[in-house]
Formats: structure tokens, sequence, C-alpha cells
């Protein structure tokens, strides 16, 4: 229940995430103000309340997800052998993408929220726009986003359908319509979280 909880939490914070970062498509003015909006939100106080609430929705999860894990693999052979042989190739592999999304959110804050690059940092207070542009400029890291982005996908695809059925929301009729609204959720982020990178990198976007 905890993993379901605080995964539609993280769910609803993608969507949103994504919805704001397309902005940088439509220029730079448009994304500024949004960035300026984030942070001055309820007097600045928002972004905090919204930083401390994802942080401690992300860190339930990933330690609710390793203690289901652990208990999976303490139970009888049988039964494990029996859920792999039904199970998908991403539910096999949840823990392990789990955890490579938790290594990328750490080094995206570490990256666009902390700043540790001094010169993206001066960049970001005065041009979050430009930032992204600059940030997303070397191809090793637009690499590592790629990745990143594919494995949080595949633990999407199977991680929603997931959060229905643990929250007793899917049922025989319903599974083949939660299975579809599951992957095409993960497609519609996939395909938008990566199209940043790549068109900066690629094309040179706003440059």
């Amino acid at each position: 229940m905890v993993v379901a909880l605080t995964g539609g939490v993280l769910v609803l914070f993608l969507a949103g995430h994504l919805t704001g970062n397309l902005l940088v498509f439509v220029g730079e003015q448009a994304f500024n103000e949004y960035a300026e909006f984030l942070h001055h939100m309820l007097h600045g106080a928002g972004i905090w309340i919204a930083r401390i609430v994802l942080l401690s929705c992300l860190i339930l999860h990933v330690v609710a997800t390793i203690s289901l894990t652990r208990a999976n693999r303490a139970a009888s052979p049988k039964y494990v052998h029996e859920g792999t042989v039904q199970a998908s190739r991403s539910s096999r592999i949840m823990i392990w993408s789990g955890l490579t999304i938790l290594a990328f959110v750490i080094f995206h804050l570490l990256h666009f929220t902390v700043r540790i690059d001094a010169g993206l940092a001066e960049i970001g207070r005065t041009n979050p726009h430009q930032m992204v542009i600059v940030g997303f400029s070397h191809g090793l890291v637009v690499l590592f986003y790629l990745i990143a982005m594919t494995l949080l996908c595949s633990h999407l695809s199977h991680g929603v359908a997931s959060m229905f059925q643990t929250l007793g929301l899917r049922s025989k009729k319903s599974a083949p319509l939660l299975a579809f609204i599951s992957k095409g959720y993960a497609l519609v982020i996939w395909l938008g979280f990566i199209s940043i990178p790549l068109a900066i990198y690629l094309f040179h976007f706003g440059r």
C-alpha cells in the first residue's frame, strides 16, 4: 500500500513536471516565467513543501519496494518460480530500474537544482532556459538521461497498473484497459522527457 500511494504521488508529479519542462519549446520567456513562478509560489515556501513531500514519497517508495523484494525472495522457491514465469520483463527488473532511477534523481538534483557546476549555477540564477540548454550540451549527460528515462518508463509501464491493483481498483474486466493506460502513460512520459535533451543536443535548440 505504501508503494502504491507514494507511487501515485510520483506518477502525478511526473505529468506535471513534464508539462512544465515542455515550455522549453515554447520559448525562453515562457520557460523562465514558469521557473520564476515555481520559486515564488506561496512566497517561496511552495517549492520547498513540494520538495519535502516528493523526497519523502521517494524515500518511502524505495524503502518499501526493497522490503517487498526481500520478502518475495524469502518466499518458497515454488512461489518465486511461478510468479517469475508469469511476470513481464519490466516487472522482473523493477528493483533494478528503481535503484537506477534513484541514482538518476540524485544526479538530476545535483545537476539542475543544487547546481554543483559553478558555471551552470551562475546561468541558472539569471536564465533557467539557457541553463537547461547548456546542461544538455554534453553527450554523456544526454546519454545518461536517455538511459534513465527508458528505465523509468519501463518501471512505469508495470508500476501504474500495479498501483491500481494494490488499491483494489483492478478487476479481471478492467485489467486490459489499465494495462493499456499504464503502457500508454509510460510512452507519453518517455517521449516527452527524451525530446528535450535530444532536441537540444542534436539540433542546438534555442541557440
